[in-house]
């Protein structure tokens, strides 16, 4: 049994691993961060693996719940987040960090406006813990790991993403020394290639989303009772 669940936990980190892929996600970090404060950034990659934790935890626990409760389908969430993705690689593409600038003088000052700390921290939330690190495709993989009625395949699947967090954070925190080798100009360069690779991510979410959708409405057309011949 144990061995089972041990064998279990493999799959599932290897899953997760494939889908979040912490080492695609830094350049995402480094282009979103880019100007921000050391301490900030360690903020911004703590909160983003604890908040996409909290997500995975939440729909391996109820995630069937909550789509029956709130009537959301799989195929919508996957067009939702893939339209966010792509916007954010298209803004990545036009050389953005992030959706709010920071003048430079604010960002070397130690006393930086509650307000502006508040719009650099955001990107913790959108889009780096969801829906780069968990993503439609993450908590679909969630939501199926955790389908065993067996309480232990639940812990290994929510173990086996806490790994993979972890990884995250460390790529994210280490992001600073890739600045450091890269420089800005190199930086810059990857960041539009990112960008390409970002929005390309979410184009493709959203081919799947619309994929599903129709299956779906087919697959409920086929089911309905056909007219007798006249």
């Amino acid at each position: 049994m144990l061995q089972d669940a041990i064998t279990f936990g493999i799959t599932c980190f290897a899953g997760y691993f494939a889908i979040a892929n912490p080492l695609a996600n830094t350049p995402v970090f480094i282009a979103l961060t880019a100007g921000d404060r050391r301490s900030v950034k360690l903020r911004i990659a703590r909160n983003s693996v604890l908040i996409a934790l909290g997500v995975v935890i939440l729909f391996s626990v109820a995630g069937k719940l909550i789509f029956e409760m709130f009537g959301v389908t799989m195929a919508a969430l996957r067009i939702a987040g893939g339209i966010l993705v792509a916007m954010i690689g298209y803004q990545m593409l036009q050389g953005h960090s992030s959706g709010v600038h920071v003048p430079e003088e604010v960002e070397g000052n130690d006393d930086v406006p509650p307000e502006v700390l508040q719009a650099q921290l955001s990107v913790a939330v959108s889009p780096l813990a969801v829906p780069m690190i968990a993503g439609p495709g993450t908590i679909a993989t969630a939501v199926s790991f955790s389908a065993n009625p067996n309480l232990l395949y639940t812990l290994m699947s929510i173990a086996a993403f806490g790994a993979v967090a972890a990884l995250s954070y460390i790529s994210f925190t280490q992001a600073q020394r890739i600045v450091h080798y890269m420089g800005a100009t190199n930086l810059n360069v990857v960041t539009r290639l990112m960008g390409i690779i970002v929005a390309t991510i979410g184009v493709e979410m959203v081919l799947t989303g619309l994929g599903d959708a129709a299956n779906t409405y087919l697959g409920y057309v086929r089911s309905l009772p056909m007219a007798p011949p006249s």
